[in-house]
């Protein structure tokens, strides 16, 4: 699907999803608890689903209605699973050492960038601790093997994810475990959601600034929690109003744990100037590395030349990111340069657009290109607009309506 956007401001009352971040997390722990957990405002994207059906195949029973997904935890998992990932890098890199935990042997499978994405830190360390891997650098893979309790260690500066997901299989182990960062985690703010999350659930981890204890306890603890909104999406509408839109954003959490809440500061704080001219920003994006796409969008309407920095990792999520946005907003008339992990860029005061731009099938990219069409001369398509369903299904009419259409 090809979305064409005629350039205007946007205005109105925005409800914004579920985090997809919280929601991964809590699915899984209701998976792993003993007992019947209920989680309220689940948020239907195509992520989301295929944790859901990852934690299916490993043996949980789980019923969504609505916004509402009833969780029965795994009572004897199954020796053998087969899971689909889809195009989730959340979903492989948390399963991969779930699956080891419960024993069971997991067939992983995965569709469009995902068989690229890295799993090293996993090849590295699991097979000192039970996990047998047959990869062969793509996929699908096979891991097999029963995971135990332990030390680990493991690099900070490749993704957090890979720390979460071996905090959420060590909370289920037979036995205490601590993981010890080997170099500074990024994006600490994800890991602080997974400590919160099994809390929820009763399952104790410890932190400092060497790594993480885990207080293994076999069987997690059924609860019944809500997903809160997600600031990672409302980083778009907040952008836009900083560019001139009137949206009111309703259904976020101010004291979240979300990293990405710092779209706050950054649009009323840091470029904002009192004579209505928005200033430029020198910003390291470590913790915040889902906010670089629309920050650089923002960035190409500030006075002066931005930079956005320490964003190598965005090379290898669903596309490259950062060659992303350079290219598509180059053919909008922005002054982007990006090189190895920054992105250097010049405001232009107003993009031009009147050309088509590819979404790479990366969501981010394209709700990007969506605020960016706000401050266009001319109309834009944005080519593969479809794969917003990735994380927000509903977003082109949430647009559309706030647009005027």
């Amino acid at each position: 699907m090809d979305k064409v956007l005629t350039p205007g401001l946007l205005s109105g009352n925005v409800e914004i999803p579920a985090s997809k971040s919280v929601a991964h997390r809590l699915v899984i722990a209701a998976a792993l608890a003993e007992g019947e957990s209920v989680i309220t405002n689940v948020y239907p994207s195509k992520d989301i689903l295929a944790t859901i059906g990852a934690m299916r195949a490993l043996g949980a029973e789980i019923t969504l209605e609505g916004d509402t997904a009833c969780i029965r935890g795994v009572k004897e998992p199954p020796a053998e699973a087969v899971i689909d990932c889809c195009e989730s890098g959340s979903t492989l890199r948390f399963i991969i050492p779930v699956a080891a935990a419960l024993g069971v042997k997991a067939v992983f499978h995965g569709q469009a960038n995902l068989p690229k994405r890295p799993i090293t830190p996993f090849l590295e360390e699991l097979p000192r601790h039970g996990v047998t891997f047959d990869y062969e650098g793509t996929m699908p893979f096979t891991v097999s093997g029963k995971l135990t309790a332990g030390e680990y260690r493991m690099g900070g500066d490749v993704s957090s994810q890979f720390i979460t997901g071996l905090l959420l299989a060590l909370s289920v182990t037979d036995g205490d475990s601590r993981v010890t960062l080997t170099s500074e985690l990024q994006s600490r703010p994800y890991v602080d959601i997974t400590v919160g999350c099994l809390k929820s659930f009763g399952c104790e981890v410890l932190s400092d600034s060497e790594g993480f204890t885990v207080r293994g306890r076999r069987r997690l603890a059924a609860c019944r929690t809500r997903v809160e909104g997600d600031w990672s999406q409302a980083a778009f509408f907040e952008t836009a109003n900083a560019l001139g839109s009137s949206v009111i954003i309703n259904g976020l959490n101010v004291n979240s744990s979300q990293g990405d809440k710092k779209i706050l500061e950054i649009c009323r704080e840091m470029v904002y100037n009192k004579n209505g001219v928005l200033r430029s920003f020198e910003l390291d994006c470590s913790d915040i590395p889902d906010l670089v796409p629309i920050l650089s969008v923002l960035a190409c309407f500030c006075e002066g030349t931005s930079r956005i920095t320490n964003a190598a990792r965005l090379r290898i999520k669903e596309c490259d990111r950062l060659a992303a946005m350079e290219q598509d907003l180059s053919l909008l008339g922005g002054k982007i340069t990006a090189d190895e992990d920054s992105l250097t860029i010049e405001g232009v005061g107003m993009l031009e657009g009147g050309v088509s731009v590819p979404s790479f099938e990366d969501h981010r990219i394209a709700m990007s290109m969506a605020i960016a069409s706000t401050r266009c001369r001319k109309p834009i398509t944005v080519l593969g607009a479809e794969c917003v369903a990735k994380s927000y299904p509903g977003f082109w009419e949430d647009f559309d309506r706030l647009s005027g259409r």
